[in-house]
């Protein structure tokens, strides 16, 4: 009896300690513990990593300069952002009930689960979507208005609203070394401003976009863990539901925004071209939610981060590299201060979480270890 009750109480803790894990990339013990009780050889572990973790930066990287390409090419000259965010969340939505319809008409051949169209389902996700919306959108008019060599700054203060909406929205106070870390970031971020701003390049429309992007970010984490079970903790049927309203949503903001007209106006709309590319936008769209759940089920969420950390320094990179741009050494040291405020943040947060999963010896017990 006593050993139930002390389950019981241990739950709440738990529940929590996830939800924390989840708005701050803090990796799951207990996910890691699983993942190494069945050890593979170390060169197919290795080979398999590798392969996931590439698969990862190639489909991140090529989505982010493909969706450059769709919101802001001289060459298409289409002013349509809220158009191909649309037509990317349909293409996601069509994907995932056509893999529904395959896995249910051959069984073993697809492992995808079954989706039906719930309007009281839809109706408990719509917090969420609006949430979705807002950060599919502002990412992309980040995009569309900053380069992609300082898209990564402009979008930077993600982990910066993960610890202010854990004290405002869960209570949960943050230690002084993570704290440092945020203020690394938020020192990264601004002189990335101020550099941008002095050579030239800032805009402050797409600067305001990423930060209000990175707030959605955070909230989306937050309304995630709410949400999921209200479609049985698939994330599939989430992603469904979330695509549905979205597409119901951007429709009647089209019109507002008069993008109807920006469209009958285009003078490539017949192009194969053109709708090849806002296919495969939709595609990776599609693609990355996948791959990132396979990184973190072949390494952890910890490696997730670092590897995310990783890719985004390759990207700035090959970014600047691609579109022959000259940047000062103030301008590559703000973005060393936000990748490395990150990870440092994501190495202190699982450095804590493992900490409180296996504390020391309590007081009274002996120590084995000898002095």
């Amino acid at each position: 009896m006593t050993q139930l009750s002390a389950t019981m109480n241990r739950a709440p803790l738990k529940r929590s300690r996830i939800l924390h894990m989840a708005l701050n990339g803090a990796p799951d013990p207990s996910g890691e513990a699983e993942a190494g009780s069945g050890e593979k050889p170390f060169l197919l572990r290795a080979l398999q990593i590798a392969l996931v973790v590439s698969l990862y930066w190639v489909t991140s990287i090529s989505m982010v300069f493909l969706n450059k390409y769709l919101l802001d090419s001289p060459s298409l000259r289409l002013d349509a952002p809220i158009f191909v965010t649309f037509y990317q969340c349909l293409v996601t939505t069509l994907l995932c009930k056509g893999l529904s319809t395959l896995a249910t008409c051959c069984p073993g051949a697809v492992d995808f689960p079954t989706l039906r169209l719930d309007l009281r389902v839809a109706r408990s996700v719509l917090p969420l979507s609006v949430v979705f919306i807002g950060m599919i959108t502002f990412n992309n008019l980040c995009l569309k208005y900053v380069g992609v060599a300082f898209y990564n700054v402009g979008r930077s203060l993600t982990t910066v609203f993960n610890v202010l909406l854990s004290y405002v929205l869960l209570k949960q106070t943050t230690s002084l070394y993570a704290l440092l870390t945020c203020s690394i970031i938020i020192g990264g971020f601004w002189l990335g401003v101020d550099q941008e701003e002095a050579e030239g390049t800032l805009s402050f429309v797409g600067t305001v976009f990423g930060v209000l992007a990175s707030l959605c970010v955070s909230l989306n984490a937050i309304y995630t863990k709410k949400v999921l079970p209200a479609v049985d903790g698939s994330i599939w049927r989430l992603t469904f539901y979330n695509n549905v309203n979205a597409c119901a949503l951007f429709l009647p903001l089209l019109l507002l925004l008069g993008e109807h007209q920006a469209l009958l106006d285009f003078a490539q709309l017949d192009s194969a071209h053109f709708w090849g590319m806002m296919t495969l936008g939709g595609l990776f769209g599609f693609a990355i939610g996948y791959v990132t759940g396979l990184q973190i089920k072949f390494t952890s969420p910890l490696t997730h981060n670092v590897s995310g950390t990783a890719k985004a320094c390759a990207q700035t990179v090959l970014a600047v590299l691609y579109f022959e741009e000259t940047k000062s050494f103030l301008w590559w040291t703000s973005n060393a201060m936000v990748l490395g405020g990150s990870s440092a943040y994501t190495w202190v947060r699982g450095w804590e979480m493992k900490s409180q999963e296996d504390p020391g010896p309590r007081e009274g017990e002996k120590s084995t270890v000898g002095v």
